[in-house]
């Protein structure tokens, strides 16, 4: 390996043409969604009403390969493949033998991940003929990556915003108008379960899960209007995996392979696409020590405090029921600047591994991960959003303990995207008025409470 480069490139010719599903080499089949009324194992026909038949397919699918549309690797090609770098300013400030790279996401059009599988979810809609789709952001990295997606094939979109970061985030609504999309807050007056929580507490400042219902049920009310989820289903982890894909390849280009790969989880989109192609060879056995930490906030701590349970992924109970590490559908998250990472359940995939003891999970404080992150900032340059700071805390943990020990350990990095539009939060850091949030176990408690009786 040349110690001399600090970014590693496919060429464009190179770009993966194919998904990777890990449903196919699981060592345990993933416990199957739940139709919400009877309790019994969804059929596609159960999800028409809210998904194009070609998504509801993958959803489902064991295939290991799935082929991407050539529409969609056209429109990838507008910022795909994506800059392997390697953190050489970082390693060097913490004085660590560690190696430490980092797959960088913010070079798309809307500065996130989330277009890797927004662009595929409109394309695949626009083909059965759907004119609009719903859908709900939280700190507005989806819902501009939807908004962008809905330009690029003429599909109105509608995106319900969780109003703490529609209120903390407005740049984020502008870009989404500024690509067509109509954007509200949720709670709103917009939908009955909008309606309800306003009813309840005025001053609600919104969840995804609410968000969730609001999106679906305005879905489920129109025949030509279809839902979108940015996270969380088997579909959205598969379109990811086209960064993980890439990684894989240019590391073996360059004779590297991680040790420890770590990214920060919100739904799970984010960080499954890049490990999920490398646990693979974990699960194969031809790399069983690799490390996968899945760092979340201790404000939202869905994997680390979570009970594994059937749960809805909405506030309503509208949607199907997942097996997932879950906080409750009735959880509220407190107003942090997590970000993107203020969900009460987890991507079903990510949990299963996680039963499984495939991958770790980690929580961590805010005041920690934006200290991290203006350690990266100062070093590496980027200005991270607040989501990839939290994985950034513990990439800079491992590489400490790599000074510790000796040992010269190659660090992944899944960095998701950039902070420019999340300027109020360092603002709030710097100035010293952001505070550390450890969501009450009361509260957690009061949630689950209301996990739905599920069969046995």
């Amino acid at each position: 390996m040349n110690e001399k480069r600090t970014k590693f490139l496919l060429d464009e010719s190179e770009m993966p043409t194919k998904w990777y599903n890990i449903l196919a080499d699981l060592p345990e089949p993933l416990p199957p969604p739940l139709h919400p009324g009877t309790g019994k194992p969804l059929g596609p026909q159960d999800l028409a009403p809210l998904f194009p038949m070609e998504l509801i397919k993958q959803e489902m699918s064991t295939e290991r390969y799935i082929e991407i549309p050539e529409e969609v690797q056209d429109i990838y090609k507008m910022w795909r493949p994506t800059i392997l770098h390697r953190a050489y300013r970082l390693e060097k400030a913490l004085d660590t033998p560690a190696r430490i790279f980092y797959k960088y996401e913010g070079t798309s059009p809307p500065g996130s991940h989330k277009p890797n599988t927004a662009v595929a979810q409109a394309y695949y809609n626009k083909k059965e003929g759907i004119k609009r789709i719903t859908t709900e952001t939280g700190a507005g990295q989806w819902g501009s990556a939807l908004a962008f997606a809905g330009a690029c094939f003429g599909v109105e979109i509608k995106v319900y915003m969780v109003r703490i970061s529609y209120d903390q985030k407005p740049y984020r609504r502008v870009m989404m108008e500024t690509w067509g999309a109509k954007c509200v807050p949720s709670p709103s007056e917009e939908t009955k379960a909008g309606r309800d929580m306003l009813a309840k507490d005025p001053e609600c400042p919104g969840s995804l899960g609410l968000a969730i219902s609001e999106a679906v049920e305005e879905a489920v009310s129109r025949d030509d209007t279809h839902y979108a989820l940015g996270s969380v289903l088997n579909h959205v982890l598969l379109h990811q995996t086209i960064n993980g894909l890439e990684t894989k390849k240019v590391m073996e280009k360059i004779d590297a392979y991680p040790d420890i790969i770590v990214g920060c989880i919100g739904g799970g989109s984010n960080f499954a696409g890049l490990f999920l192609p490398f646990v693979k060879d974990k699960i194969d056995g031809t790399k069983p020590d690799l490390r996968v930490i899945n760092v979340e906030p201790a404000s939202c701590p869905t994997i680390t405090k979570g009970p594994y349970a059937y749960d809805f992924g909405d506030e309503a109970g509208m949607t199907p029921l997942l097996k997932m590490y879950t906080l409750g559908h009735g959880f509220i998250p407190p107003p942090v600047h997590a970000g993107g990472l203020r969900y009460h359940g987890m991507a079903p995939i990510i949990c299963h591994l996680y039963k499984l003891g495939l991958v770790e999970a980690r929580a961590e404080h805010q005041l920690a991960t934006f200290k991290a992150g203006v350690t990266f900032a100062r070093t590496e340059g980027i200005i991270s959003a607040p989501e990839p700071n939290h994985a950034i805390k513990v990439v800079i943990d491992e590489a400490l303990k790599c000074k510790e020990s000796g040992e010269s350990k190659t660090i992944l990095l899944a960095h998701s995207g950039h902070g420019f539009v999340d300027m109020a939060a360092y603002d709030a850091y710097l100035s010293g008025k952001l505070k550390d949030y450890e969501y009450p176990k009361k509260k957690i408690d009061e949630a689950l409470s209301q996990l739905p009786k599920v069969p046995a």
